[in-house]
């Protein structure tokens, strides 16, 4: 990686942004009729089955698990199933029934703070700079500001302190993620995507079924059309992104868009549920945006006319 991402990164990135922004209303609306872990296994299979219809229709299947190569990639895609998708999203699935949901947003713009050591000790081409650090902090800065101290007062709930702490761990696993994508050998990515959550439905679809069994009674159509757009946008759509960006420019620069989340929640409440935006979203922009640029500058070498 030469430290550009290109303009095509880029643009992935706002769509991760634009995509996931909108995942926590999704799993709000789908958690009036629908268990934590069944939301989560749910849109995981959904996610599942339409990635692997496309690249059987593409005629390349899934990674070929022969020869020591093939062996590593669907180590790799387990991983990647686990720590992307089956995890994170029912950590952050059973903790959005606990604690508001402006926490989940900080908790996700923790995730570039945990990438930093992680990319430094395992991705050479990550190494963590002065200037990189200030530019996550910077970033990091914005999102509390847009969120603001309320987002860690009290609900009240039993379990809230558990879900604090399982909102965290989904942050964490999503760093953890984003290193194992970025250390997968070379395969076809579409086809690494589809293994991934692959693997994801075949750890997340039993431990639903066995902790919270079969729904008792039909899910509405407002929580079933919310569980489809989980499983079609934030998870197959976003997992194709996600191993692309990675791939590219590594977890780095991917971690960033954890920034825009909040942000994107934020607007999507003002814009569909009438919500109003808060004042201090202008200067939240500001600091994100200057982290965002700050981290991918680079010096330009001064050439003699």
């Amino acid at each position: 990686m030469d430290g550009s991402p290109g303009l095509k990164n880029w643009i992935k990135l706002l769509a991760l942004g634009l995509v996931w922004g909108g995942s926590f209303m999704g799993i709000s609306v789908a958690l009036r009729d629908i268990g934590p872990l069944t939301i989560a296994a749910g849109r995981i299979a959904l996610g599942a089955v339409l990635l692997v219809a496309i690249v059987r229709a593409r005629g390349s299947g899934l990674p070929d698990p022969r020869g020591g190569v093939g062996r590593r990639v669907w180590i790799a895609a387990i991983g990647m199933g686990l720590f992307s998708s089956a995890l994170p999203f029912a950590l952050l699935s059973w903790g959005q029934t606990y604690v508001a949901s402006g926490f989940a947003g900080v908790c996700m713009a923790a995730v570039p703070l945990f990438v930093l050591p992680l990319a430094h000790v395992f991705v050479p081409a990550e190494r963590l700079t002065l200037r990189r650090g200030i530019s996550f902090l910077i970033g990091f800065v914005g999102v509390l500001v847009l969120i603001g101290l309320d987002a860690f007062r009290s609900v009240g709930s039993d379990h809230e302190s558990l879900a604090r702490l399982a909102c965290l761990g989904a942050a964490l696993c999503y760093a953890i993620g984003s290193i194992i994508t970025r250390l997968c050998p070379p395969v076809n990515m579409l086809a690494l995507a589809a293994a991934a959550l692959s693997s994801a439905t075949v750890m997340m679809v039993p431990a639903a079924l066995i902790v919270e069994g079969m729904p008792a009674t039909w899910p509405t159509p407002l929580s079933l059309g919310a569980l489809l757009y989980l499983g079609i946008l934030p998870t197959a759509l976003a997992q194709v992104l996600l191993v692309q960006v990675i791939r590219d420019t590594g977890p780095g620069f991917l971690s960033q868009v954890n920034y825009q989340v909040p942000v994107w929640s934020v607007i999507f409440g003002a814009l569909l549920l009438g919500e109003a935006l808060p004042p201090q979203l202008l200067i939240s922009l500001v600091l994100i945006l200057g982290g965002l640029l700050l981290s991918r500058k680079r010096r330009k070498a001064i050439v003699a006319p």
